[in-house]
């Protein structure tokens, strides 16, 4: 039996022209949108710095279904029919487009976390750090909200099940790492949460090579007693939907 690909343009012909959505329609919309939020995260990376080119790649999962950046294509060029899609074998059932070459960590997460979606990227200090330490120093309370201290996944060859493995071990407990001579992953429940801790990984990596940069004095850190007292008070934090940063 031939695989069923949606195309994300169907649901929108139809609410553009006042017709109601079939259930695979409506199945269809719910890609749509998470395709569109998916290419505006990964445009997002660019613009911010933390990748170059077309390095670095973004998932998020609907359902069963992983959609996920192709590979060698710019973020710019791409459209809403360009959506790629893969089960969690990594099967492709939507696009033509190849998925990203990084596709076994990202299946990798989902199939061991309840995450919903996926960022890794070269960020410049993070990458420095990377080839540095074993895991990044305690330079800032908001460790806590990675699950604590960020480790370091020994070195592999991309887009090979060896990196995926590194990965998770790193991952266990936390919800970021950084990968050697590479660069880092975050998983959220959200793009958004991915991104920001993505984002929240960067700049504390800068924060710690610019305190260790200075000559003649040493970053004070914070033992990992009183970041996990932070972990404790983070959980109150907010206004309840999904805001971390105090």
């Amino acid at each position: 039996m031939a695989d069923q690909r949606h195309d994300p343009g169907d649901a929108r012909e139809a609410v553009r022209h006042g017709r109601e959505p079939a259930a695979p329609a409506a199945a269809a919309e719910e890609v749509a949108r998470a395709w569109d939020q998916l290419v505006a995260t990964a445009r997002r990376t660019v613009a911010d710095g933390l990748v170059v080119g077309t390095s670095g790649n973004v998932s998020v999962r609907i359902g069963d279904t992983v959609l996920v950046t192709p590979t060698g294509v710019p973020y710019e060029r791409l459209t809403p029919g360009d959506a790629v899609g893969v089960d969690l074998d990594g099967h492709q059932v939507l696009g033509t487009l190849r998925p990203t070459s990084e596709l076994p960590m990202h299946l990798a997460v989902y199939r061991t976390t309840d995450a919903r979606a996926v960022v890794h990227t070269h960020a410049p200090d993070a990458t420095a750090v990377s080839t540095l330490v074993r895991e990044l120093p305690l330079i800032h309370y908001m460790a806590a909200a990675l699950g604590g201290a960020v480790r370091v996944a020994p070195y592999a060859t991309y887009g090979t099940p060896e990196l995926a493995e590194n990965m998770l071990r790193a991952l266990t407990g936390r919800s970021a790492c950084l990968l050697q001579n590479h660069g880092t992953v975050a998983h959220g429940a959200s793009l958004d949460q991915a991104y920001d801790r993505t984002a929240q990984l960067e700049w504390m990596c800068r924060v710690w090579l610019t305190a260790s940069s200075v000559p003649g004095l040493t970053p004070h850190l914070l033992s990992r007693e009183q970041v996990a007292e932070v972990g404790e008070r983070l959980r109150g934090y907010g206004q309840h939907q999904g805001f971390t940063n105090p």
